[in-house]
């Protein structure tokens, strides 16, 4: 209940500086859609020609290189957008946070600017997944857990690479040390985290569920159609919304962590409890 209510407040500051710029919103509505033309564009060359063959034939194939090429690029292309886009919002919440204006083109404008950057942190972020995805898939149930603990250690490790590489415009390796020895400096050693948006979105998305539950349940054709498509657009804006508070808030904490200054709306003692030793 304790990591519940720190969630709470600390979605709540970084919700008063969305409120001053709404246009932020648009950078993971930006996202998703490149995300899914990424998506379009490996699995069409799949499906659409040769009757699936191709497919066919990089599934049976013995030579699992290519395979991993294929699953690599893919990779990369949606660290590629996520990253741009979130360094955009980033950057917008650092701005105001400087007591600036920021519009989306200072967003697209700055995040263009560190175009070198993102494509560089974009290849060690896809390199990271690969090799976790590897480990999971060699090393069967022991496998899914030494990945799992992995990937939880370079969440919070690399928890600020972004706002250390577009703010202060470091390399990703100088980024992810950055990142580490910010966490250690101020939050110490083996650290968990303290908060999740996601949980609460989670609970926020439950209205949703049980409408449509019971729209499923009356068997009328037209309540189900509008009811689910109500719940689809709740559940699109929750996204949105989710993702943008994630980037204000990790702005929120880079700021914190690096200078110890608080960030207005949000609360010193919640940003340093938001991550914590084990």
């Amino acid at each position: 209940m304790g990591k519940l209510s720190n969630s709470w407040e600390l979605m709540k500051a970084s919700w008063k500086i969305l409120m001053l710029d709404k246009e932020m919103l648009l950078f993971p509505l930006f996202s998703g859609i490149a995300s899914i033309l990424v998506m379009f564009s490996f699995a069409a060359p799949l499906f659409f020609f040769d009757d699936g063959a191709l497919f066919n034939d990089m599934v049976s194939s013995e030579n699992q290189l290519v395979q991993y090429v294929v699953v690599f690029l893919f990779y990369f292309c949606n660290y590629f957008v996520v990253i741009f886009f979130n360094s955009a919002v980033i950057i917008c919440a650092t701005i105001r946070m400087n007591g600036g204006d920021p519009t989306v083109k200072d967003g697209i404008r700055l995040a263009l600017k560190r175009l070198p950057l993102i494509i560089r942190w974009a290849l060690v972020a896809s390199g990271v997944g690969m090799l976790l995805r590897i480990i999971e898939e060699r090393a069967g149930l022991l496998g899914r857990i030494i990945a799992g603990v992995l990937g939880f250690a370079w969440t919070v490790t690399s928890f600020l690479v972004i706002p250390v590489m577009v703010v202060d415009k470091r390399g990703p390796i100088d980024a992810l040390k950055e990142s580490a020895h910010l966490l250690r400096k101020t939050w110490g050693e083996q650290l968990i985290t303290n908060f999740s948006f996601g949980l609460i979105f989670l609970l926020l998305m439950i209205p949703a569920f049980g409408l449509s539950f019971l729209a499923v349940m009356s068997g009328e054709s037209f309540i189900i159609i509008f009811i689910l498509i109500i719940s689809m657009l709740y559940f699109l804006i929750l996204l949105l919304i989710q993702s943008t508070l994630q980037g204000i808030f990790q702005a929120a904490l880079f700021k914190f962590a690096r200078s110890g200054n608080v960030a207005e709306g949000f609360n010193g003692y919640l940003l340093k409890n938001a991550i914590r030793p084990k």
